[in-house]
């Protein structure tokens, strides 16, 4: 019997007993009406599906229960390709017990701190002083729950930080593509529309006393966070004395960012800045899914649906419908120090591109490891061992 072994680490046949945050739990009945449990179990390593057998509560019944701790004791098993783990007790965790939450709860690797600095200074970059105002008046409204608050239920950024981590992201590329179409892009609204865009998920969702999502809000539910990114925007703009066609244009970002209405969006991109927002959301939000499909996957090999979607997932955020491939000649390796970057490598070499806002060593350009591919991840040439890399949760 294992205690509190992580979830990445768990296999066919190991017995386990521990703390690990319910992410999901749904009663259940069997064809022949016994009762059941089904749910999702979760650690910062990842996810695995779970079942209790002839169990009818309580633990299910209510919706609060979701997000919480439980401790459970059962066997890994494997069902349809991916790990199950059927346990025998479970109960929710009480003041009595101990359990290191830092092991329990999924976070974005990145520096909060600098990445909010980041931000900040692409603002101070804006040209057009009104979107400028715009920009700082809502990051300041936001910034406790902008800093914290997951991207999203599931899919893609579901942990801690992930919303900064994928704003972030997406600014970066607006930046670089807003010189690369300077003719046609104003910087300053992309810029703009791109840091509001998922400010209202703050509202959409509700969350766990350990910061998760849980579910959707009655108005998360009913409007959605592209309609109340766009209301407030616009109360934004005009206590802030905006030009009209600046604060359309700016609603008209968010209500558009995906893409298309059988995708969630009020109406579709009618300017190349939406235009383009829609594409950097979507292209941020599928790789970080591609990201977490392909950690586990051994090189040369196929994931299957179950593994890169757990079910069925919104069309826009594909691979319900495909399968991931490792390739065995050019494989892409995770950073050890920062999971936005990769070790691209080719034989027995790679390169790694350092970011000097974050990176433990510094600014140098570039660094060459060499890898072992029956170790996994590469290790730094000169010794450095790297840190532990976050295995994000793969259920939609």
């Amino acid at each position: 019997m294992e205690y509190n072994k992580l979830i990445a680490g768990m296999h066919t046949g190991d017995d386990v007993e521990g703390f690990y945050v319910l992410k999901d739990a749904f009663l259940k009945t069997t064809a022949a009406g016994k009762p059941f449990l089904s749910g999702v179990l979760a650690d910062r390593s990842g996810t695995i599906d779970l079942k209790v057998w002839d169990y009818s509560g309580p633990i299910g019944a209510n919706p609060a229960d979701t997000g919480r701790i439980v401790k459970i004791r059962g066997q890994v098993s494997e069902f349809k390709g991916a790990p199950q783990l059927t346990a025998g007790r479970i109960r929710m965790a009480d003041g009595n017990d101990q359990y290191d939450l830092s092991a329990l709860v999924p976070t974005a690797p990145i520096d909060a701190d600098a990445r909010v600095a980041e931000i900040e200074r692409m603002i101070d970059s804006m040209e057009d002083r009104e979107y400028q105002s715009v920009a700082r008046t809502m990051l300041a409204r936001h910034l406790d729950a902008f800093r914290s608050i997951p991207a999203a239920k599931s899919v893609h950024h579901s942990f801690l930080s992930g919303l900064l981590m994928h704003t972030l992201n997406m600014l970066r590329l607006a930046d670089y593509l807003s010189g690369l179409y300077a003719g046609i892009i104003d910087r300053s609204l992309l810029l703009t529309g791109t840091l509001l865009h998922d400010f209202a998920k703050e509202r959409e969702f509700t969350f766990s006393g350990l910061g998760m999502v849980t579910d959707y809000s009655l108005s998360g539910q009913l409007i959605g966070h592209l309609v109340m990114g766009a209301q407030e925007v616009q109360q934004c703009a005009e206590s802030l004395g905006l030009p009209q066609e600046k604060s359309l244009l700016l609603q008209h970002m968010i209500l558009s960012h995906h893409g298309e209405p059988e995708f969630g969006a009020a109406v579709r991109p009618m300017c190349a800045e939406a235009e383009l927002l829609s594409e950097i959301d979507l292209i941020d939000s599928r790789m970080e899914i591609y990201a977490e499909a392909l950690q586990d996957l051994p090189v040369g090999s196929f994931s299957n649906t179950e593994q890169t979607a757990a079910g069925a997932l919104p069309r826009r955020f594909i691979l319900s419908q495909a399968r991931a491939y490792t390739p065995i000649a050019y494989t892409a390796w995770r950073c050890p120090y920062d999971r936005g970057l990769t070790h691209q490598s080719q034989g027995a070499g790679c390169v790694h591109h350092r970011d000097p806002h974050h990176h433990p060593a510094g600014g140098k350009a570039l660094r060459t490891f060499q890898i072992d591919r029956t170790q996994g991840p590469c290790r730094a040439a000169a010794g450095r061992e790297p840190r532990a890399v976050r295995r994000g949760p793969r259920d939609p």
